[in-house]
Protein backbone atom coordinates (compact mmCIF):
# COMPACT_ATOMS: atom_id res chain seq x y z
CA UNK A 1 0.00 0.00 0.00
CA UNK A 2 1.17 3.53 -0.75
CA UNK A 3 0.61 6.36 1.70
CA UNK A 4 0.60 10.16 1.86
CA UNK A 5 4.40 10.36 1.89
CA UNK A 6 4.58 8.41 -1.37
CA UNK A 7 2.06 10.83 -2.89
CA UNK A 8 4.08 13.79 -1.59
CA UNK A 9 7.24 12.44 -3.21
CA UNK A 10 5.35 11.95 -6.49
CA UNK A 11 4.08 15.54 -6.25
CA UNK A 12 7.66 16.71 -5.64
CA UNK A 13 8.88 14.89 -8.75
CA UNK A 14 5.92 16.37 -10.64
CA UNK A 15 7.50 19.76 -9.87
CA UNK A 16 11.17 18.78 -10.27
CA UNK A 17 11.69 15.42 -12.03
CA UNK A 18 15.48 15.42 -11.61
CA UNK A 19 15.71 17.02 -8.18
CA UNK A 20 18.14 15.20 -5.91
CA UNK A 21 16.84 13.03 -3.10
CA UNK A 22 18.53 15.43 -0.70
CA UNK A 23 16.70 18.44 -2.13
CA UNK A 24 13.37 16.61 -2.15
CA UNK A 25 13.91 15.56 1.46
CA UNK A 26 14.76 19.13 2.54
CA UNK A 27 11.59 20.52 0.96
CA UNK A 28 9.30 17.71 2.11
CA UNK A 29 10.79 17.49 5.60
CA UNK A 30 12.12 13.91 5.64
CA UNK A 31 15.56 12.38 5.26
CA UNK A 32 17.35 11.87 1.96
CA UNK A 33 17.44 8.13 2.66
CA UNK A 34 13.67 8.00 3.19
CA UNK A 35 12.98 9.73 -0.14
CA UNK A 36 15.42 7.42 -1.95
CA UNK A 37 13.90 4.30 -0.38
CA UNK A 38 10.31 5.30 -1.18
CA UNK A 39 11.14 6.39 -4.73
CA UNK A 40 13.09 3.21 -5.49
CA UNK A 41 10.18 1.10 -4.19
CA UNK A 42 7.70 2.95 -6.42
CA UNK A 43 9.94 2.49 -9.43
CA UNK A 44 10.79 -1.15 -8.64
CA UNK A 45 7.10 -1.98 -8.22
CA UNK A 46 6.30 -0.45 -11.61
CA UNK A 47 4.01 2.20 -10.12
CA UNK A 48 5.98 5.19 -11.39
CA UNK A 49 8.67 5.97 -13.94
CA UNK A 50 10.41 9.31 -14.57
CA UNK A 51 11.33 9.49 -18.26
CA UNK A 52 13.21 11.93 -20.45
CA UNK A 53 11.49 12.82 -23.71
CA UNK A 54 12.67 14.36 -26.95
CA UNK A 55 10.36 17.21 -27.92
CA UNK A 56 8.56 16.49 -31.22
CA UNK A 57 9.09 20.14 -32.20
CA UNK A 58 12.87 19.61 -32.12
CA UNK A 59 12.45 17.14 -34.99
CA UNK A 60 9.93 19.23 -36.93
CA UNK A 61 7.13 17.02 -35.70
CA UNK A 62 3.83 17.53 -33.90
CA UNK A 63 1.49 15.42 -31.82
CA UNK A 64 -1.83 14.12 -33.06
CA UNK A 65 -4.73 12.62 -31.09
CA UNK A 66 -6.23 9.61 -32.86
CA UNK A 67 -9.61 8.07 -32.00
CA UNK A 68 -10.42 4.75 -33.64
CA UNK A 69 -13.81 3.10 -33.33
CA UNK A 70 -13.40 -0.65 -33.66
CA UNK A 71 -15.26 -3.88 -33.32
CA UNK A 72 -14.90 -4.76 -29.61
CA UNK A 73 -13.35 -8.14 -30.40
CA UNK A 74 -10.61 -6.49 -32.48
CA UNK A 75 -9.78 -3.46 -30.33
CA UNK A 76 -7.24 -5.34 -28.19
CA UNK A 77 -4.97 -6.59 -31.01
CA UNK A 78 -5.10 -3.27 -32.85
CA UNK A 79 -4.31 -1.31 -29.67
CA UNK A 80 -1.46 -3.69 -28.79
CA UNK A 81 0.15 -3.17 -32.20
CA UNK A 82 -0.18 0.60 -31.87
CA UNK A 83 1.31 0.67 -28.37
CA UNK A 84 4.51 -1.01 -29.58
CA UNK A 85 5.16 1.57 -32.28
CA UNK A 86 7.82 4.10 -31.16
CA UNK A 87 5.97 7.06 -32.71
CA UNK A 88 2.88 6.28 -30.62
CA UNK A 89 2.77 7.78 -27.13
CA UNK A 90 -0.25 7.19 -24.95
CA UNK A 91 -2.46 4.29 -26.04
CA UNK A 92 -5.58 2.98 -24.35
CA UNK A 93 -8.96 1.34 -24.92
CA UNK A 94 -12.12 3.19 -23.87
CA UNK A 95 -15.89 3.23 -24.24
CA UNK A 96 -16.47 -0.35 -23.21
CA UNK A 97 -13.77 -1.71 -25.50
CA UNK A 98 -14.99 -0.16 -28.75
CA UNK A 99 -12.69 2.88 -28.95
CA UNK A 100 -8.90 3.21 -29.11
CA UNK A 101 -7.32 6.53 -28.16
CA UNK A 102 -3.65 7.20 -28.84
CA UNK A 103 -1.19 10.00 -29.51
CA UNK A 104 1.00 9.97 -32.61
CA UNK A 105 4.14 11.97 -33.33
CA UNK A 106 4.27 12.94 -36.99
CA UNK A 107 5.15 15.86 -39.25
CA UNK A 108 2.88 18.84 -38.58
CA UNK A 109 2.17 19.38 -42.29
CA UNK A 110 1.09 15.78 -42.91
CA UNK A 111 -2.40 15.45 -44.31
CA UNK A 112 -5.04 13.43 -42.52
CA UNK A 113 -5.01 10.50 -44.91
CA UNK A 114 -1.21 10.37 -44.98
CA UNK A 115 -1.08 10.20 -41.18
CA UNK A 116 -3.56 7.34 -41.10
CA UNK A 117 -1.93 5.37 -43.88
CA UNK A 118 1.57 5.82 -42.54
CA UNK A 119 1.03 5.58 -38.80
CA UNK A 120 -2.01 3.42 -38.18
CA UNK A 121 -2.31 -0.29 -38.98
CA UNK A 122 -4.72 -1.17 -41.74
CA UNK A 123 -7.53 -3.28 -40.37
CA UNK A 124 -11.01 -4.02 -41.63
CA UNK A 125 -12.11 -4.04 -38.00
CA UNK A 126 -11.64 -0.24 -37.77
CA UNK A 127 -15.11 1.20 -38.32
CA UNK A 128 -14.33 4.90 -38.02
CA UNK A 129 -11.42 7.16 -37.08
CA UNK A 130 -10.51 10.76 -36.49
CA UNK A 131 -7.11 12.42 -36.13
CA UNK A 132 -6.77 15.88 -34.58
CA UNK A 133 -3.67 18.00 -34.17
CA UNK A 134 -2.54 18.99 -30.66
CA UNK A 135 -2.37 22.76 -31.02
CA UNK A 136 -1.29 23.76 -27.52
CA UNK A 137 -0.79 21.72 -24.32
CA UNK A 138 -1.65 23.36 -20.99
CA UNK A 139 0.16 22.75 -17.71
CA UNK A 140 0.94 24.72 -14.55
CA UNK A 141 4.35 26.44 -14.93
CA UNK A 142 7.32 24.19 -14.17
CA UNK A 143 5.34 20.98 -13.68
CA UNK A 144 4.94 17.72 -15.58
CA UNK A 145 2.23 15.07 -15.65
CA UNK A 146 -0.30 14.07 -13.02
CA UNK A 147 0.66 14.94 -9.46
CA UNK A 148 -0.97 11.90 -7.86
CA UNK A 149 -4.37 13.36 -7.08
CA UNK A 150 -4.90 15.61 -4.09
CA UNK A 151 -2.25 18.32 -3.81
CA UNK A 152 0.37 17.22 -1.26
CA UNK A 153 2.80 20.15 -1.27
CA UNK A 154 2.14 23.69 -0.14
CA UNK A 155 2.53 26.60 -2.56
CA UNK A 156 5.82 27.48 -0.86
CA UNK A 157 7.17 23.94 -1.23
CA UNK A 158 6.19 23.93 -4.90
CA UNK A 159 7.91 27.28 -5.39
CA UNK A 160 11.11 25.95 -3.82
CA UNK A 161 11.17 23.02 -6.23
CA UNK A 162 10.17 24.86 -9.40
CA UNK A 163 12.24 28.02 -8.98
CA UNK A 164 15.35 26.21 -10.21
CA UNK A 165 13.54 25.04 -13.38
CA UNK A 166 13.09 28.13 -15.54
CA UNK A 167 10.62 27.93 -18.40
CA UNK A 168 12.31 26.77 -21.65
CA UNK A 169 13.08 29.43 -24.23
CA UNK A 170 12.63 28.05 -27.76
CA UNK A 171 12.96 27.20 -30.48
CA UNK A 172 14.02 23.71 -29.39
CA UNK A 173 17.64 22.81 -30.04
CA UNK A 174 17.79 20.09 -32.70
CA UNK A 175 19.36 16.91 -31.24
CA UNK A 176 22.30 15.39 -33.11
CA UNK A 177 23.26 11.77 -33.74
CA UNK A 178 25.65 12.07 -30.79
CA UNK A 179 22.67 12.75 -28.53
CA UNK A 180 20.97 9.44 -29.36
CA UNK A 181 22.55 7.41 -26.50
CA UNK A 182 21.69 10.25 -24.11
CA UNK A 183 18.01 10.27 -25.06
CA UNK A 184 17.83 6.47 -25.02
CA UNK A 185 19.24 6.37 -21.49
CA UNK A 186 16.85 9.08 -20.28
CA UNK A 187 13.88 7.28 -21.85
CA UNK A 188 14.80 4.32 -19.65
CA UNK A 189 15.42 6.44 -16.54
CA UNK A 190 14.83 10.19 -16.59
CA UNK A 191 16.72 10.50 -13.28
CA UNK A 192 19.85 8.71 -14.52
CA UNK A 193 22.95 10.24 -12.92
CA UNK A 194 25.52 12.27 -14.82
CA UNK A 195 27.99 9.46 -14.13
CA UNK A 196 25.75 6.86 -15.78
CA UNK A 197 24.96 9.17 -18.71
CA UNK A 198 28.68 9.82 -19.18
CA UNK A 199 29.30 6.08 -19.33
CA UNK A 200 26.63 5.39 -21.99
CA UNK A 201 27.57 8.42 -24.14
CA UNK A 202 31.34 8.22 -23.76
CA UNK A 203 31.38 11.86 -22.66
CA UNK A 204 32.73 13.46 -19.52
CA UNK A 205 30.26 14.16 -16.71
CA UNK A 206 30.85 17.90 -17.25
CA UNK A 207 29.92 17.59 -20.93
CA UNK A 208 26.79 15.64 -20.00
CA UNK A 209 25.76 18.40 -17.58
CA UNK A 210 26.31 21.11 -20.19
CA UNK A 211 24.38 19.23 -22.86
CA UNK A 212 21.46 18.51 -20.54
CA UNK A 213 21.29 22.17 -19.59
CA UNK A 214 21.32 23.27 -23.24
CA UNK A 215 18.62 20.78 -24.28
CA UNK A 216 16.40 21.56 -21.29
CA UNK A 217 16.80 25.33 -21.69
CA UNK A 218 15.29 25.28 -25.19
CA UNK A 219 12.64 22.64 -24.49
CA UNK A 220 14.30 20.02 -26.72
CA UNK A 221 14.48 17.70 -23.70
CA UNK A 222 11.44 17.44 -21.47
CA UNK A 223 10.46 15.05 -18.71
CA UNK A 224 7.36 13.01 -18.02
CA UNK A 225 6.15 11.04 -15.04
CA UNK A 226 4.32 7.86 -15.93
CA UNK A 227 2.09 6.71 -13.06
CA UNK A 228 -0.29 3.80 -12.62
CA UNK A 229 -3.01 5.81 -10.94
CA UNK A 230 -5.05 2.73 -10.02
CA UNK A 231 -2.18 1.53 -7.81
CA UNK A 232 -2.63 4.79 -5.87
CA UNK A 233 -6.37 4.27 -5.43
CA UNK A 234 -7.57 6.25 -8.47
CA UNK A 235 -9.49 3.77 -10.57
CA UNK A 236 -11.41 5.99 -13.00
CA UNK A 237 -9.63 7.52 -15.96
CA UNK A 238 -11.57 9.41 -18.64
CA UNK A 239 -10.98 11.60 -21.67
CA UNK A 240 -13.14 14.72 -21.87
CA UNK A 241 -13.76 16.13 -25.35
CA UNK A 242 -14.98 19.69 -24.90
CA UNK A 243 -16.48 22.31 -27.17
CA UNK A 244 -15.71 25.76 -25.79
CA UNK A 245 -16.16 29.33 -27.01
CA UNK A 246 -13.03 30.31 -28.91
CA UNK A 247 -12.38 33.55 -26.94
CA UNK A 248 -12.36 31.42 -23.76
CA UNK A 249 -10.20 28.58 -25.11
CA UNK A 250 -6.92 29.58 -23.44
CA UNK A 251 -8.54 30.57 -20.15
CA UNK A 252 -10.47 27.31 -19.86
CA UNK A 253 -7.46 25.22 -20.86
CA UNK A 254 -5.28 26.83 -18.20
CA UNK A 255 -8.00 26.44 -15.57
CA UNK A 256 -8.46 22.76 -16.38
CA UNK A 257 -4.72 22.13 -16.15
CA UNK A 258 -4.71 23.49 -12.58
CA UNK A 259 -7.28 20.93 -11.42
CA UNK A 260 -5.80 18.18 -9.26
CA UNK A 261 -7.88 15.65 -11.22
CA UNK A 262 -6.48 16.73 -14.60
CA UNK A 263 -3.51 14.75 -15.91
CA UNK A 264 -3.36 16.44 -19.31
CA UNK A 265 -5.17 19.22 -21.16
CA UNK A 266 -4.67 20.57 -24.66
CA UNK A 267 -6.27 22.65 -27.37
CA UNK A 268 -6.86 20.46 -30.43
CA UNK A 269 -8.22 20.74 -33.95
CA UNK A 270 -11.47 19.12 -34.97
CA UNK A 271 -15.07 19.22 -33.77
CA UNK A 272 -13.97 19.36 -30.13
CA UNK A 273 -11.43 22.12 -29.59
CA UNK A 274 -10.26 21.13 -26.10
CA UNK A 275 -9.50 17.75 -24.58
CA UNK A 276 -8.50 16.69 -21.08
CA UNK A 277 -7.53 13.49 -19.30
CA UNK A 278 -9.17 13.31 -15.88
CA UNK A 279 -8.29 10.84 -13.12
CA UNK A 280 -10.58 10.26 -10.14
CA UNK A 281 -10.87 7.73 -7.34
CA UNK A 282 -14.17 6.23 -8.51
CA UNK A 283 -17.44 6.93 -10.35
CA UNK A 284 -19.01 9.08 -7.57
CA UNK A 285 -15.84 11.20 -7.40
CA UNK A 286 -15.90 11.64 -11.18
CA UNK A 287 -19.53 12.71 -11.08
CA UNK A 288 -18.75 15.25 -8.35
CA UNK A 289 -15.95 16.60 -10.52
CA UNK A 290 -18.23 16.95 -13.54
CA UNK A 291 -21.21 18.43 -11.70
CA UNK A 292 -19.24 20.80 -9.50
CA UNK A 293 -15.76 21.82 -10.55
CA UNK A 294 -16.13 21.40 -14.30
CA UNK A 295 -19.69 22.74 -14.34
CA UNK A 296 -18.56 26.02 -12.78
CA UNK A 297 -16.30 26.84 -15.75
CA UNK A 298 -18.08 29.29 -18.02
CA UNK A 299 -17.76 28.92 -21.79
CA UNK A 300 -18.14 25.13 -22.16
CA UNK A 301 -20.88 24.54 -24.77
CA UNK A 302 -20.76 20.77 -25.02
CA UNK A 303 -18.81 17.71 -24.00
CA UNK A 304 -18.27 14.03 -24.69
CA UNK A 305 -16.74 11.44 -22.37
CA UNK A 306 -14.60 8.38 -23.17
CA UNK A 307 -14.07 6.26 -20.05
CA UNK A 308 -10.89 4.20 -20.20
CA UNK A 309 -11.32 0.46 -19.78
CA UNK A 310 -7.71 -0.55 -20.43
CA UNK A 311 -4.47 1.40 -20.72
CA UNK A 312 -1.58 -0.02 -22.72
CA UNK A 313 1.00 2.76 -22.83
CA UNK A 314 1.92 6.00 -21.14
CA UNK A 315 4.33 8.52 -22.69
CA UNK A 316 6.99 5.85 -23.33
CA UNK A 317 6.14 3.15 -20.77
CA UNK A 318 4.23 -0.01 -21.62
CA UNK A 319 1.83 -1.45 -19.05
CA UNK A 320 2.85 -5.09 -18.66
CA UNK A 321 1.16 -7.35 -16.07
CA UNK A 322 0.06 -4.32 -14.06
CA UNK A 323 3.48 -2.63 -14.06
CA UNK A 324 5.06 0.23 -15.98
CA UNK A 325 8.03 -1.05 -17.96
CA UNK A 326 10.42 0.24 -20.57
CA UNK A 327 9.24 -0.82 -24.08
CA UNK A 328 12.31 -3.05 -24.49
CA UNK A 329 11.21 -5.02 -21.40
CA UNK A 330 7.57 -5.37 -22.44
Amino acid sequence: MYDDLDRTIIHGLHCAPRASFRRLGEVIGVSEQTVARRYNALRRDGVMRVVGLSSPAAHGRAEWIARLRCRPDAAGPVADSLARRPEVGYAGIASGGSEIICTIRSAADTGREDVLLRQLPKAASILDMSVDLVLHPFSPPGTVGWAGGKRSLTDEQMRQLTEQRPAPVGPPLAPTDEDRPLFEALAEDGRASHTHLARVTGWSAARVARRLEALEATGALTYGIDILAERLGHDLNANLWLQVDLPDLHRIGEELARHDECAFAAAISGRHNLMAVVICEDVPAFYRYLSNRLARIEGIRGYEISVRSRRLKQSVSLIHHGRLVHPASG
